[in-house]
């Protein structure tokens, strides 16, 4: 079984998807637990001590100046699992969960959390005996109750699903063998505490989008195709004097679907230059595929911090506890923001292209791509749709981060909105991903309606990809069937496998 072995390298998005979604296995290394056992002795060591230590032996929030006799320390770890798990609405995907717990186990890989080897034990069985928390996805500012949810299951509380059955979480524990955590000092507060559930959560959202801006590109190459673009806006000489990267990878990977179509060597001087959904691709796609970038750095810095508070920091053989703000999530947020913006902007101008395949007035095609327009009305309306979505697509690029709201009395005076940014953006990419389904059934249905042939080397075979799987559009049957089919087939593995093939 292929695995994820964290503690010694630097972790990376990737990885993150490698578990969730691909079944990787996830394990430590021998420096990695050498760390979290060494933070876990000094927690211990300082619980005992008398003096205060904030989330050791304080109470939380703003009760971090009530101090705790040792003998209610094992209570509030507990306490604070079943009061931060307060969380709303519908569970969270099976791989958002497996997402979650692989962010939240780097997290303590790095040591300085002081959560004990048991814990960490603990998470890495439910990813290996796939032991999925019930966790709602909503009712969280920017951490807390997404990580609560599964720490309950680790004290046998709470359900999950195992197996493909919703059951009490002790009993999944205990048919996995595995005994209920008894939970010390900090470890209450290092389970609901840090960045992985928005950091988990973006890991996903970045694999996606990368697909997304794949598609965007074979898509759009069809687009000019079927509308006779004029291929001088897509010249390697334009790209390069355009300083942003992403514009030179979506200029050469367009030119690249394109290379040997006959089509487009009929359609050069049809008119001086295109609309700018179609001439401004590169710059357009480039521009988000940049933002993209942006945001995987950001994940992959966030995955390789400490994101706990108090932090446990040694320093030549010696530990303080530091009180700090590691967990606020801004760097997530904000690059997720980000994203969803260079998402909407993906489906925005797809949509437009989609709007110039289906009216007369902006080509010369059959009206709305259909052989007997009047009593058939072809595409029309799918292009309503995109608008639809790409409309939702606006109100969901609003940022999260920008909002704020006073909270534990106090003394958290500035949040996040970390999940709140990561679940929008989810929502995003898959608007997106059905708008750019819509564009590739109006591209298809296009060049089944073109005589000017071969195609381009990429484009016939995204054509004819598609063709194997779902058929020239004759209004037998509802457009949203074909709709969801073109989405899924572009998300499936299979979507991904014949992406790069056709792609540089």
């Amino acid at each position: 079984m292929n695995q994820v072995i964290i503690g010694s390298r630097e972790p990376s998005w990737m990885d993150v998807v490698h578990v969730a979604r691909d079944g990787w296995m996830l394990s430590l290394d021998e420096p990695a637990w050498l760390r979290i056992r060494r933070a876990r002795a000094a927690v211990l060591e300082l619980a005992n001590s008398g003096r205060p230590y904030y989330g050791i032996n304080t109470g939380l929030g703003a009760l971090c100046d009530v101090v705790l006799e040792a003998g209610a320390l094992q209570r509030l770890s507990r306490h604070t699992l079943m009061s931060h798990a307060c969380g709303i609405g519908q569970p969270l995907a099976a791989e958002q969960v497996r997402a979650i717990i692989c962010a939240a186990v780097i997290n303590y890989s790095h040591g300085c959390s002081g959560v004990s080897e048991t814990v960490v034990h603990a998470l890495l069985q439910l990813l290996e005996h796939d032991v999925l928390p019930e966790v709602p996805a909503e009712g969280s500012v920017g951490y807390l109750t997404h990580m609560a949810h599964i720490g309950l299951t680790l004290i046998g509380e709470g359900q999950v699903r195992h197996r493909g059955e919703l059951m009490p979480a002790g009993k999944a524990l205990s048919a996995i063998g595995l005994m209920p955590v008894v939970l010390g000092p900090k470890e209450g507060l290092c389970l609901v505490n840090g960045t992985p559930a928005m950091t988990g959560l973006a890991c996903l959202a970045l694999d996606d989008s990368q697909a997304l801006a794949d598609w965007a590109d074979v898509v759009a190459a069809m687009s000019f195709e079927a509308l006779g673009g004029q291929v001088d806006a897509l010249d390697d000489e334009v790209a390069i004097r355009k300083r942003q990267p992403g514009v030179r990878v979506s200029a050469r990977q367009v030119r690249h679907m394109l290379a040997g179509s006959a089509r487009l060597d009929a359609c050069q001087g049809w008119h001086l230059q295109d609309a700018l959904s179609v001439r401004a691709i590169p710059q357009v796609h480039g521009a988000c595929r940049d933002q993209w970038q942006h945001a995987a750095a950001q994940v992959n810095d966030e995955l390789a911090s400490a994101t706990d508070n108090p932090l446990v920091i040694e320093r030549d053989g010696m530990f303080r506890i530091v009180s700090q703000a590691n967990p606020h999530g801004e760097s997530v947020s904000m690059a997720c923001d980000l994203l969803a913006i260079a998402v909407c902007e993906w489906s925005s101008i797809s949509e437009r292209r989609s709007y110039r395949l289906v009216t007369p007035q902006a080509n010369r095609l059959p009206p709305f791509l259909t052989r007997d327009g009047g009593v058939k009305s072809g595409m029309m309306i799918a292009q309503y749709s995109a608008a639809s979505l790409v409309a939702d697509n606006k109100r969901l690029a609003v940022p999260a981060v920008v909002d704020n709201f006073l909270t534990s009395g106090l003394q958290e005076d500035h949040l996040s909105l970390g999940e709140c940014a990561v679940l929008k953006l989810g929502k995003a990419v898959d608007n997106a991903f059905h708008v750019l389904a819509i564009e590739y059934l109006l591209a298809a249905q296009a060049f089944d309606l073109i005589e000017e042939r071969p195609f381009g080397q990429g484009t016939a075979h995204a054509w004819r990809w598609l063709r194997e799987r779902i058929a020239f559009y004759e209004e037998d049957h509802p457009l949203s069937e074909d709709i969801a089919g073109a989405c899924l087939l572009m998300r499936h593995q299979d979507g991904r496998e014949a992406l790069g093939s056709w792609l540089v």
